[in-house]
């Protein structure tokens, strides 16, 4: 598969079967993820995996309550409150396996490498048949002190980009992208 079919082909996954992301291919993941360009090349992410299914409910529980205290009201808000308020939603839809992309060294550019490392490691992901979603809904709780000392993070790291992974239930079709809009300038 070339870089644009990766690029055009990758969705968000939002439906898992239960089979298992071996080992070895979570460790090709992030080895496409530590590829990713980093400013002053400082490398700041670090990867925690999580596997155990019932530490993925609990998170998501405290990750819902936290967001339902503190979501301010804007246009998603009620759509969002909806959502949050079922009990029977899992914010990790259920995925084998999430992993916590952190940074880890404090740098003007940390949160940006990170997403690098993310966006690597979410096309390689798409290339061996396996699906990924960045869930927002985790990143406010798992900066917490609570959502870090829940996952054993170090409190010097911040939670970037909880990606969950595995292997797709079913694709969604493609969505209708706007067209870019460019300035030329000279």
């Amino acid at each position: 598969m070339n870089i644009n079919e990766a690029i055009s082909g990758r969705r968000s996954i939002r439906e898992y079967t239960t089979e298992a992301v071996d080992e070895p291919i979570i460790h090709r993941l992030i080895d496409a993820a530590i590829q990713a360009p980093s400013a002053v090349n400082q490398q700041p992410w670090t990867f925690t995996v999580i596997r155990d299914q019932g530490l993925l409910e609990r998170v998501s529980r405290e990750a819902k309550a936290h967001m339902l205290a503190t979501m301010p009201t804007g246009t998603h808000s009620a759509h969002f409150h909806s959502i949050l308020n079922d009990a029977d939603f899992q914010i990790f839809y259920h995925a084998p396996v999430l992993i916590l992309i952190s940074g880890s060294a404090q740098g003007q550019w940390m949160v940006e490498d990170c997403a690098l490392a993310a966006e690597n490691l979410m096309l390689t992901a798409y290339a061996e048949g396996l699906g990924t979603c960045w869930i927002g809904f985790a990143q406010p709780f798992l900066g917490t002190p609570e959502g870090k000392s829940l996952l054993g993070l170090p409190s010097e790291w911040l939670p970037v980009a909880p990606i969950i992974l595995g292997h797709p239930k079913s694709v969604p079709a493609p969505v209708q992208h706007n067209e870019a809009q460019i300035r030329w300038i000279g």
